[in-house]
């Protein structure tokens, strides 16, 4: 079983959906910690996306992905927008000229975009941003491929993973961005751009069983 290019575009389509449904809760956890424009940004961003989509749904995963960064980067604003668009940007690298990505292929994929995430943003592990989930999200992704699940069942089980390393930024201090100049403030705040990976994720993994 493999993700193919449908599912993808299908995947952009929930994007644009739940970015639209949790705006405002994206923005009152930004408020907490933030500028308070997180939400809006992945809405007005992911809105963008969608309008997009008819007009390359045609192309293979490589181009809508790029495609998709792309957009991300010229209409979201702050961090977000740059991290985002990158790692769609990275990820498209490794899909370009593909109708379907096999489990290992789609785990490289999410690991190029990832890394690209880290790349530009220089954070680790525990600094409080969405870096805290796409890392472990991309190693449950490894281990499935080493356990030759099938794609739907692999990205179940990394958004299970995406969920738990979410709520687990709440206890941490920020150490990068906005957030970090409230030092132990941050404390007792979820991140929302780990809450927005987690929406992707969950996004994916429902596409994926259509």
């Amino acid at each position: 079983m493999s993700l193919n290019r449908e599912q993808v575009v299908d995947w952009l389509y929930r994007c644009g959906e739940v970015f639209n449904q949790q705006c405002d809760f994206l923005t009152g956890l930004d408020k907490e910690i933030g500028d308070a424009d997180h939400g809006l940004n992945m809405r007005r961003g992911f809105s963008k996306v969608v309008e997009k989509l008819p007009s390359i749904a045609d192309k293979d995963i490589g181009f809508i992905l790029k495609n998709t960064g792309m957009v991300l980067l010229s209409n979201v604003g702050g961090a977000s927008g740059p991290l985002f668009g990158t790692f769609f940007i990275r990820a498209a690298q490794s899909a370009q000229a593909h109708q379907s990505l096999t489990l290992v292929e789609l785990y490289q994929m999410m690991r190029e975009g990832a890394d690209g995430v880290i790349n530009r943003g220089k954070a680790e592990p525990g600094d409080k941003t969405m870096c805290d989930v796409w890392l472990p999200v991309v190693e449950s992704l490894r281990q499935s491929s080493e356990q030759q699940l099938t794609v739907a069942q692999a990205l179940q089980t990394a958004t299970d993973v995406a969920e738990a390393a979410a709520h687990a930024t709440i206890p941490m201090q920020a150490r990068k961005g906005r957030a970090s100049y409230l030092g132990e403030r941050s404390i007792g705040h979820q991140d929302p751009g780990a809450t927005s990976v987690l929406f992707m994720m969950q996004m994916l993994t429902a596409a994926a069983r259509e």
